[in-house]
């Protein structure tokens, strides 16, 4: 069972880039946290980006026995892959990495090249001890935004470097499937915003929450937040809600216009609008002489009459 303190953390809906939750399914990922971040057991953490995979990995540092201890991230996917693999071939002598506890945080792991993945895969204990071997004394927290199952089944992953990364698994919902806790997130970046930049918080009325919660959220809770803090900047919420209405137009405009479209359709489509681009062009650059721009074009002239009538196109107007 969680100590009272780690229950009192989980429950605290402030601490500073805390994902929290008030759904089912929020709660029961906190009480799961709750009870292996006391252990030494590594932890991998799966999400979309901006669903909350640092702080998960902070908050995991923060309620356990390492809490007063370093935190060492590495985000995989910035560095190249050599350079991870040379730091981590490094941390064996050198004190970069080499502290007396902690937790080594690597982000975007599934960005580590084969080279990489096999360095790392040495560091790790065989399985008596959860820990990185006596050299580097540190608990082990990865983060994925893919489905490393299917990498390791197209061999892109090594398998047992999966295992010995997935101690415990933490899957982070997207902010699309928590709809229930948009507003106490915006709620909350507003007011951090406002602290932050010593402006009023805007109020969310009904109708600001409705078009809050309406939204889908490909960029999650970093997509709000950074919504929140314009909306502070503007001190007019209407006026950023604007361009999230825009973006979620044109988002529906496109999936309806894409609807059971296949690939096939669409290439033709995007080949058919290029090419009636380049014959306009032609013909505006020879002030519509078919026969100059028919041998700009390399085609016939006979070929270019043709296409001049598909594309509905004469006497230098645009039909369509």
């Amino acid at each position: 069972m969680m100590e009272a303190h780690q229950a009192e953390l989980l429950a605290e809906p402030k601490i500073p880039g805390f994902v929290y939750g008030i759904g089912a399914s929020m709660q029961a990922l906190n009480d799961m946290v709750g009870e292996i971040a006391p252990t030494d057991i590594p932890v991998l953490v799966i999400g979309e980006s901006g669903t909350g995979k640092d702080a998960y990995a902070r908050l995991i540092h923060r309620l356990s026995p390492q809490h007063q201890t370093q935190f060492c991230k590495i985000n995989c996917a910035s560095f190249d892959p050599g350079y991870v693999s040379s730091q981590l071939r490094a941390s064996r002598q050198q004190s970069s990495l080499a502290v007396a506890s902690g937790i080594l945080y690597l982000d975007n792991v599934q960005e580590l090249d084969m080279a990489s993945q096999r360095v790392l895969l040495s560091l790790l204990p065989d399985g008596e001890t959860s820990r990185l071997n006596d050299e580097i004394p540190m608990r082990l927290v990865s983060s994925t935004a893919t489905n490393l199952e299917s990498e390791v089944e197209s061999g892109r992953f090594r398998r047992e470097l999966y295992f010995r990364l997935n101690g415990a698994c933490l899957r982070l919902p997207p902010l699309r499937d928590r709809i229930e806790d948009v507003p106490a997130f915006a709620e909350y970046f507003l007011n951090k915003y406002s602290h932050a930049l010593k402006k009023p918080a805007p109020l969310l009325n009904d109708e600001t929450i409705h078009t809050l919660s309406a939204y889908r959220w490909p960029g999650n809770i970093r997509e709000l937040e950074n919504l929140a803090r314009k909306m502070v900047v503007c001190a007019d919420p209407q006026i950023a809600l604007k361009d999230l209405a825009a973006s979620s137009a044109a988002k529906s405009n496109f999936d309806a216009a894409t609807r059971g479209t296949s690939l096939k359709i669409a290439a033709r489509a995007a080949s058919e609008k290029a090419e009636r681009e380049l014959i306009l062009q032609a013909l505006e650059r020879t002030h519509w002489n078919r026969k100059r721009a028919a041998r700009e074009l390399q085609v016939s002239y006979k070929s270019l009459l043709c296409k001049i009538k598909q594309i509905g196109v004469s006497d230098g107007k645009h039909e369509g």
